[in-house]
């Protein structure tokens, strides 16, 4: 099992380094083909009879300004990679949000940023990654700010016994089975016999998979701040987890966990829903 198609989703106005070097070193360990993408929308200006022909031209300028920086964007990208593995290039004048869901179809694994954390929305300029994980149908790794170390050197799983946290263990395995060190924890305000069954059950499958996991648990009723705080005392680089949320008047509403972990944009964040 191993990826062998990312997708990195660069934002038109952003730097793009931290994201194209986490990408590119995820893909030279997997021998996969790295795919540039890019997508922005012009909006146009609201203006009375008068001026409509003016805001169809602003509207035209737009696009074309953006079509010049999709081709300024490519160049930075390529030259980024460096010829060091396999890539395409995609762009797409379109609403950045909606054009990355659909461009993940050709991708195992999509990588993104988060810089405004779990409060970012869809824009004309960039791309909401609350809905890129639960929208995608594909894992979606949200780099980080911290890309001096390794990705995925140490690894720390936030583990409960649900659909979307099975689904992340299982996407996550060839990041898990090329760590250093890889903790398996149960944080919640009761640890009981079930959750203690799953935690040592989820070891166990990962151990077939060629994954050496440790587990832990910890009782705490502030169970975002306590997984934060046990990726701290790891050192873990890489957070991976389900991922929750529902729409609820055209915004992600997501569940506490996962929007701690969006908020946390100095880790790298492997989520899955």
């Amino acid at each position: 099992m191993s990826y062998k198609s990312i997708l990195v989703n660069l934002d038109i106005d952003g730097p793009i380094k931290p994201v194209v070097k986490a990408s590119a070193e995820l893909a030279r360990r997997s021998g996969a083909r790295l795919i540039g993408f890019c997508a922005a929308d012009a909006y146009l200006p609201v203006t009375g009879p008068e001026g409509a022909t003016l805001a169809a031209d602003v509207w035209q300028q737009m696009r074309e300004d953006d079509e010049r920086r999709f081709k300024e964007l490519r160049k930075e990208f390529e030259a980024l990679v460096a010829g060091t593995v396999e890539t395409e290039w995609r762009d797409a004048l379109e609403r950045p949000t909606y054009a990355l869901v659909q461009a993940s179809r050709m991708a195992d694994l999509v990588v993104t940023q988060a810089v405004d954390g779990a409060a970012a929305r869809d824009t004309p300029r960039r791309s909401d990654p609350g809905s890129a994980v639960l929208q995608t149908g594909r894992p979606v790794l949200v780099v980080g700010t911290d890309t001096e170390h390794r990705l995925g050197r140490k690894i720390l799983v936030a583990w409960k016994d649900t659909r979307e946290a099975r689904r992340a263990v299982c996407d996550a395995i060839p990041l898990l089975k090329a760590a250093d060190d890889v903790v398996v924890a149960t944080v919640a305000s009761q640890i009981d016999h079930w959750a203690r069954e799953s935690l040592t059950d989820v070891c166990a499958f990962l151990v077939r998979h060629g994954v050496t996991a440790r587990s832990e648990t910890v009782e705490s009723a502030r169970e975002s701040d306590s997984l934060l705080h046990l990726a701290d005392l790891h050192d873990a680089d890489l957070v991976v987890s389900g991922a929750f949320g529902h729409s609820r008047l055209r915004e992600w509403v997501f569940g506490g966990m996962t929007r701690s972990l969006l908020d946390e944009i100095r880790l790298h964040r492997f989520m899955s829903s």
